[in-house]
């Protein structure tokens, strides 16, 4: 029964994900904070593995559709991106071992928060950018991105497109394509680490024969979508979502309090 509803959430999750280039991971791991049905170390794992496999599908919809990827940007971004997941994921050990679930889900929600709201300001203002061209930037800004999307185990969420914009000067639809490029490279650097481990081996793998069919069908038909979407539909999607995210997230913390 947890596996269906799981498959349900992950294909909602990853078709808003991919059309809005946050990646579903961004409204997976709280929803499945509300469910409860496994430990806060398990649904990182599953939220993770659900958006590596839908960025697989999607960025390859999107090559498909014809839409332009400016390689060099992409690999300088996927490297610090790389890098900032494996630390990510470090850092998330770290805290989970040196305290407990519930002060580790409250950092996480915090943290959460505080980008959600950073992206929803920078999307009503989204006409100003710093424009940036080294290629130092776009390491380290895939580096910062890599390490929340791996500590907050939401796989990339609405700050990757916000400060892709903010930093290069992307139209939305541009940065979406790049987040999710760049979710991909965090999570395979977060999963080989859990896999060269062995850590995987205290979850329950049976869970993901519901939670990778789910993560292909939603990235594949997000990525459709986000080809036919004009940018103002994508813009309000956005920002849709981060407002709903924030109610999710909110609702988590007042449970943790109570």
């Amino acid at each position: 029964m947890i596996g269906l509803v799981y498959f349900l959430v992950i294909v909602s999750a990853n078709t808003i994900g991919a059309i809005s280039g946050m990646g579903g991971g961004v409204l997976i791991k709280p929803i499945f904070d509300v469910i409860g049905a496994h430990s806060l170390a398990a649904i990182s794992f599953y939220s993770s593995m659900a958006v590596f496999t839908m960025s697989i599908v999607s960025t390859l919809r999107q090559v498909r559709n014809k839409v332009s990827i400016h390689w060099n940007k992409a690999l300088l971004i996927s490297v610090g991106s790389m890098s900032g997941g494996a630390l990510g994921n470090l850092a998330f050990e770290w805290i989970l071992q040196f305290s407990n679930e519930r002060t580790t889900q409250m950092l996480q929600i915090i943290l959460t928060i505080l980008t959600l709201l950073f992206a929803l300001f920078y999307s009503k203002k989204e006409n100003f950018s710093f424009c940036c061209q080294f290629s130092l930037i776009y390491v380290l800004v895939g580096l910062v991105l890599g390490f929340l999307a791996s500590l907050l185990g939401i796989g990339g969420g609405p700050i990757n497109v916000a400060m892709l914009m903010l930093f290069f000067g992307m139209p939305i639809k541009e940065a979406t394509v790049y987040s999710i490029i760049t979710i991909f490279f965090s999570q395979a650097s977060k999963l080989m680490l859990i896999f060269f481990t062995a850590s995987y081996q205290r979850f329950d793998l049976a869970m993901l024969l519901f939670v990778i069919p789910a993560a292909i069908f939603g990235g594949w038909f997000g990525a459709k979508m986000s080809g036919i979407l004009p940018s103002r539909k994508v813009s309000i999607v956005y920002q849709a979502v981060i407002f709903l995210v924030l109610l999710i997230n909110c609702f988590n913390g007042f449970r943790l309090f109570f």
